[in-house]
C-alpha cells in the first residue's frame, strides 16, 4: 500500500499518514492537513514506525495520527 505523510497546521508537531493524496479522511479540528511525503509500497515508514500498524490503521479509519517527538539537546 502507497500512503501518505501529511502535516497539521494547527499543531505544528502533529502528522498523519492517510491513504489517499487529499486525505479526505483526516480528522477536521485538526485541519488545515498539507502533504508533506509519500511512503512507497516498497518503503520503510519514517521514524521507524511499523507499517503494519499504519496500514491496519488506515483500513480501519482511514488514517493514523502521530507527533514528532521533541528535539533534546543530545540530539
Amino acid at each position: 500500500m502507497r500512503f501518505y505523510v501529511f502535516r497539521s497546521d494547527a499543531i505544528g508537531k502533529l502528522r498523519a499518514f492517510a491513504g489517499d493524496l487529499v486525505g479526505s479522511r483526516l480528522p477536521q479540528q485538526f485541519r488545515p492537513w498539507h502533504v508533506v511525503g509519500v511512503v512507497a509500497p516498497s518503503a520503510a515508514p519514517p521514524y521507524g514506525l511499523s507499517r503494519e500498524g499504519i496500514e491496519k490503521a488506515i483500513d480501519a479509519q482511514g488514517f493514523q495520527l502521530w507527533r514528532l517527538k521533541a528535539k533534546t539537546q543530545a540530539d
